[in-house]
């Protein structure tokens, strides 16, 4: 049996990680490999309703401590539920999203990137993808296809003011810069396709 390996998509709004997760998922089930498609918040019963919870409502229907402990209990649940069973039988995971965006979402203000990590250690005993990519835009044209995606219909959380999602890039950045062996930045600017090869050739090392 092939080894199950954890593959996260991150980034910013609009940089086009549903897009790229299907098409990254196609990718490799053409080389024969069973893949799980996942999310989050979300991905499992349990993270799934938490995740209404927390997108849904008024901009301060939770304050940011509550906002971080929801994220880590559905994180719990999606990976003691979903994603560790799915990594025994050797099917690769991918996910929109984990503990990342956490990281750059809500380790700002009230909470330091150190606080979120504890929420991790606690929820999901500090697991860690085998390899996250990091889909990077240039600010003005994420916010561009943020805005061509959502309209003004935005969740609570990507509705939030255009500096908050600036310092959710730099986050990120920056998460690429200290984690070099888990984070890969890769360029998500260009045609679909394009995108996929360089995500494939972000994780061809990864590969059976």
């Amino acid at each position: 049996m092939n080894s199950g390996r954890f593959i996260t998509l991150e980034g910013g709004e609009g940089a086009g990680k549903s897009t790229q997760l299907r098409a990254l998922a196609a990718a490799l089930r053409a080389r024969g490999l069973e893949v799980v498609e996942t999310r989050e918040p979300g991905g499992s019963e349990g993270a799934e309703a938490i995740r209404a919870l927390l997108l849904t409502g008024g901009a301060d229907r939770w304050s940011p401590r509550a906002e971080a402990l929801l994220f880590a209990a559905a994180r719990a649940d999606h990976v003691e539920k979903t994603i560790r069973p799915a990594l025994t039988r050797g099917a690769w995971v991918l996910s929109d999203r984990f503990l990342d965006s956490s990281r750059a979402y809500q380790g700002q203000g009230e909470l330091s990137d150190a606080d979120i990590l504890t929420l991790h250690r606690i929820g999901s005993a500090g697991f860690l993808p085998d390899r996250t990519l990091l889909l990077t835009l240039p600010d003005e044209e994420a916010i561009s296809r943020a805005k061509a995606r959502d309209g003004d219909a935005a969740d609570r959380i990507g509705g939030r003011a255009n500096d908050f999602h600036r310092a959710v890039a730099a986050a990120f950045t920056r998460f690429a810069s200290e984690e070099t062996d888990r984070v890969h930045a890769v360029d998500a600017s260009g045609p679909t396709d394009a995108v996929t090869a360089r995500l494939l050739e972000a994780i061809e090392d990864l590969l059976p």
